[in-house]
């Protein structure tokens, strides 16, 4: 019965295990997306400064296409008051050209304003664009190293399974079937440790007597509250002299292995 019960113990710290490599790797998605998202966020602002010093471009652009076409008309119009023939016509065509003139110095001065809010538009974009970079660099290798977490989690899952396995072939049927139905229940905690005379679980002081019997650890006992299987399992204590092992009866008391 106590080998039986040691092996059970054992299978119950497997099934710890594995529950804990299977809440790691159920946790990837998640820790992906948060290393991710800081990730999102930089990029889609990077963006916006890109639009930002993209819209101011374009409008440079369209300044220096006014002014063209504002000189063209204005060298049209001076062709044209060469060849006016009276003074009215004459002011007329000079009053034209003094309104281009004036677009003109109002498409310039607007350039100027562009070209000013330019400069650090550009120096945030570039140190942003570089900064991404490094992020982006940092992210790739995190998620790496947490798909080979999680690979290496898989092959330690696989071969807790394989252990257990090898476990529970020698454990008797009537305790394994036991076993196996308090885990279940109890999401995989079937033993409840009583060294200390409570139910670590539950914590319900055990009987007296029935922490006596538990002490001689020769058949299984089970909590009288939550049904789990009892372990009791003091700490080895040594010996000051020989060094060797110190071993009490179930009443307690040392027992002379010379």
């Amino acid at each position: 019965m106590l080998a039986d019960l040691e092996l059970i113990v054992q299978m119950q710290g497997l099934d710890i295990r594995a529950n804990q490599l299977r809440k790691e790797i159920a946790l990837l998605p998640k820790q992906v997306a948060e290393i991710e998202k800081a990730l999102v966020a930089h990029s889609r602002k990077l963006d916006a400064d890109r639009a930002v010093l993209g819209s101011n471009l374009k409008e440079r652009k369209l300044k220096e296409l006014d002014i063209q076409s504002q000189q063209a008309k204005m060298a049209k119009l001076k062709d044209q008051m060469a060849a006016a023939k009276t003074n009215e016509q004459f002011k007329a065509f000079q009053n034209e050209i003094d309104y281009c003139e004036t677009e003109i110095r109002k498409h310039e001065n607007r350039i100027v304003e562009l070209l000013e809010l330019s400069e650090p538009l550009t120096v945030n974009v570039k140190a942003a664009e570089a900064a991404l970079a490094k992020e982006k660099t940092v992210v790739d290798r995190q998620k790496i190293e947490l798909r080979d977490r999680v690979a290496l989690d898989q092959k330690a899952l696989e071969e807790i399974g394989v252990e257990r396995q090898t476990i529970a072939t020698g454990v008797g049927k009537p305790i394994l079937n036991t076993f196996e139905r308090l885990s279940k229940r109890h999401n995989g905690l079937a033993i409840s440790d009583a060294t200390k005379g409570r139910c670590t679980c539950c914590h319900l002081e055990i009987r007296p007597q029935l922490f006596q019997d538990l002490r001689r650890r020769d058949q299984l006992f089970v909590c009288e509250n939550c049904g789990r299987i009892l372990y009791y399992n003091p700490p080895i204590a040594v010996d000051a002299e020989t060094g060797g092992p110190v071993t009490y009866n179930a009443a307690g008391a040392r027992v002379d292995m010379s």
